[in-house]
């Protein structure tokens, strides 16, 4: 491979993402004429111990629940042109994955395809107590829950591997959201596992794009005073990588959005403690010196970014069961609804203290008071204003018993008959809880490896 410029494309930012985001950012890709990847980062703190629950109840699942979705309008296109796609949707069941991708390729009547499959993040048999606990989250109570998943943030060199061994497709659970983009780089260019200036770009260019549609105005548009066009067909990010390090950022074609200056320099600082230090598993960045240029409509060039060498230790998230959650919610409207709202609130409150449900609880007023009140719960200080139209009054209880937990939610229900005048639009659920808590691990006590689906197309 010896083009001096290669394309990354995101199409997820998290499980749950747009499903019809990757098709614009693949006909973009192919349409450059460059060497490309695609990547997919859907993995939020949580998902892989949701996903390792799910995996529990059912040893064929356990992988991001909207795969097919995701891969079907893209997979035969990038197969076509020699687009790699990389992607954790793995979750707690990376191979499960791998064979539902082979699968689908199947059923689109597509060329066999070759599935790479990285191993080694879930680390639940190591002695983690033993390990330092990451200094963020040293106040963090995980209640004694017992651990449901451990996961390590492994680095770029196994899906490097996979790509080596000639992966159409290389599906991964936990890792560092920037070596998704960076290991397609090191593949394609060669660079050194050791040069850190160079891993440095690839990193920065992984972080950028890893939320997917943030680059381009997601989270960042705001009527008024930071407007884009076409809110509802944000185009997902490309970035653009020089074998010598430079880097621009962009987005599809024919989408909507905008990438600036303004939206690169809120994604850049987006989840860093030390703009110094920004620690990823393949390399330390130096972020201080970075100067940002918008050379053309949805075009910006970074530069100025540096590398120190990776860390010893990976991150490690451990979850733990947290018990369940419950939330209820009813309506209150009409004329003088903040009133009764508030006196169902108060209704809400007593029926707990009769029914000595062993749960935590807080009560809002949606609407009326909720962003106003401390994080108590405390409605006491109800902003003063215009009376509004409606009132959501939602109750929230936590607690280690589903039935406690299920029927304080259910109070909210029963607002329909026992509550004020106006009441309606009643619901509520309940869901299992995860707290977690991460440590720090020698990357020797980590051994990831890559390797390929047997049961191949």
């Amino acid at each position: 491979m010896n083009s001096k410029r290669f394309l990354i494309g995101n199409a997820a930012g998290f499980s749950g993402d747009r499903v019809d985001a990757a098709l614009p950012v693949v006909r973009t890709l192919i349409s450059r004429g460059l060497p490309s990847a695609l990547f997919f980062e859907v993995l939020g703190e949580r998902t892989v111990a949701l996903a390792q629950m799910a995996r529990n109840a059912d040893a064929d699942k356990g992988f991001e629940p909207m795969l097919d979705r995701l891969l079907a309008p893209v997979l035969g296109l990038c197969l076509e042109h020699g687009i790699p796609i990389i992607g954790n949707f793995g979750g707690a069941n990376p191979q499960g994955a791998a064979r539902r991708i082979a699968a689908l390729a199947r059923e689109l009547g597509l060329r066999p395809v070759k599935v790479g499959i990285v191993e080694g993040d879930d680390v639940r048999g190591l002695p983690l107590e033993t390990y330092p606990v990451f200094e963020a989250d040293a106040g963090i109570d995980t209640h004694g829950g017992d651990i449901i998943a451990a996961n390590a943030y492994l680095d770029a060199q196994p899906i490097v591997a996979a790509l080596r061994g000639g992966a159409d497709v290389v599906v991964t659970g936990r890792t560092g959201d920037p070596s998704l983009a960076l290991a397609p780089l090191i593949w394609h260019f060669g660079w050194s596992a050791e040069d850190w200036d160079k891993l440095a770009v690839g990193a920065v260019a992984g972080h950028l794009l890893e939320c997917g549609a943030q680059l381009a105005g997601g989270v960042f548009f705001d009527p008024g005073y930071k407007d884009i066009p076409d809110p509802a067909n944000i185009g997902f990010p490309i970035a653009e990588v020089e074998a010598d390090g430079g880097l621009v950022v962009t987005k599809a074609d024919d989408t909507g959005g905008r990438v600036s200056v303004a939206s690169v320099t809120e994604q850049l600082l987006y989840e860093v403690h030390d703009p110094s230090r920004y620690v990823t598993p393949d390399v330390t960045v130096d972020m201080t010196a970075i100067t940002l240029e918008e050379i053309a409509p949805d075009r910006v060039r970074v530069d100025g970014i540096a590398g120190q060498p990776r860390p010893e230790d990976l991150k490690v998230t451990i979850s733990h069961d947290g018990g369940w959650l419950g939330e209820g919610e009813v309506s209150v409207a009409g004329p003088n609804c903040r009133a009764r709202a508030m006196a169902m609130a108060d209704a809400l409150r007593e029926r707990l203290r009769i029914r000595q449900l062993a749960v935590r609880s807080r009560i809002d007023l949606i609407g009326m008071g909720a962003v106003h009140d401390n994080d108590a719960g405390d409605l006491t200080r109800a902003h003063a204003g215009p009376e509004p139209v409606e009132v959501r009054v939602r109750i929230a209880a936590a607690g280690p018993h589903q039935e406690d937990v299920d029927q304080a939610a259910r109070e909210a229900l029963a607002m329909l008959c026992c509550g004020p005048a106006g009441t309606g639009g009643a619901r509520w659920h309940t869901t299992r809880r995860v707290a977690t808590r991460s440590c720090l691990v020698p990357r020797r006590d980590v051994p990831a490896q890559a390797r390929f689906l047997e049961e191949q197309a």
